[in-house]
């Protein structure tokens, strides 16, 4: 007994040993951009040279930069807007559709997620050349639409699961249709949702490179002009700096998307009141719920 115990306690510790050196593999590059963006050296190397603020500056004024970062925001909210509305759809006829079609069009609609992005960008590219669009943002947008499609539809589709039923079902007893039931019943009770999923859509498509790679035009997008500064040795700071404050934004965004998420859920699976579950005749024979 004693002998699987340390076993297990060793096996932990191995365990722990792992995460911590994966941990440290994957986020340690991220955490030295923003060391090397206050560096006052154009090298991103140690031993570090000083502190300063001088690649900030350098990103005011910049009209090459504010035209790619003023497409990026279009884009993506135009993207993130679109996947957001797919996402609710699709999720919710895959819950109540109960038709065979509307799980297999669920199903198609998580796929990019498991496709690689080369494909996909290649296979849009070629699609908007056959529709007429070519290369322009309105192909950038439909690209990114694609993109955060699973994600929108990966939380919607848990919101709704965790709406309990008998709301839903009650609404209809009522004589609500199902348009009613969703536009006034369903969509209120998923509006934290809704919020996050648009968040989160609007993060992945904002960040998104390669698909924007096979279909901008004329117009970069934020990562496309960050990529072509790269080659310039002595735009590694500015870029350096750049990444700094899209990450600090990304991950406010992204902290207010789970918060909203996880109360939405918390919400939802908070117990009905017994006097709001059933409905009550009155002297007129009609049915009517309390209020509290």
């Amino acid at each position: 007994m004693n002998t699987a115990r340390i076993d297990a306690k060793q096996g932990g510790g191995w365990l722990g040993a792992y995460v911590l050196a994966y941990l440290v593999f994957l986020y340690l590059p991220i955490l030295l951009i923003p060391l090397f963006s206050f560096n006052n050296s154009i090298q991103a190397a140690f031993p570090l040279q000083g502190f300063t603020l001088e690649w900030y500056a350098t990103l005011f004024g910049n009209s090459a930069l504010s035209g790619a970062l003023g497409n990026s925001l279009v884009i993506g909210a135009t993207a993130a807007t679109g996947a957001t509305l797919c996402g609710i759809t699709v999720s919710y006829m895959d819950l109540y559709g109960r038709s065979p079609l509307a799980a297999t069009i669920s199903a198609i609609a998580r796929l990019p997620i498991l496709i690689p992005g080369v494909i996909v960008g290649i296979s849009l590219l070629i699609l908007v050349n056959l529709i007429g669009f070519g290369p322009s943002r309105t192909a950038i947008v439909l690209g990114r639409m694609l993109v955060a499609l699973p994600t929108t539809v990966v939380i919607m589709k848990s919101r709704f699961a965790a709406i309990p039923k008998t709301i839903r079902e009650a609404a209809l007893d009522l004589g609500a249709s199902d348009w009613t039931t969703f536009r006034r019943v369903m969509l209120p009770l998923s509006l934290p949702a809704i919020v996050s999923a648009f968040m989160l859509a609007f993060l992945t498509s904002f960040d998104e490179f390669i698909v924007a790679f096979f279909l901008a035009g004329t117009e970069p997008t934020l990562p496309l002009y960050i990529w072509s500064q790269l080659r310039f040795p002595k735009s590694l700071p500015t870029v350096m700096a750049l990444g700094t404050a899209i990450l600090a934004v990304s991950f406010v965004i992204a902290a207010i998307a789970e918060i909203l998420r996880h109360r939405g859920l918390a919400t939802a699976q908070r117990p009905v009141p017994a006097d709001l579950s059933k409905p009550e005749e009155t002297e007129r024979g009609e049915l009517q719920w309390h209020s509290t």
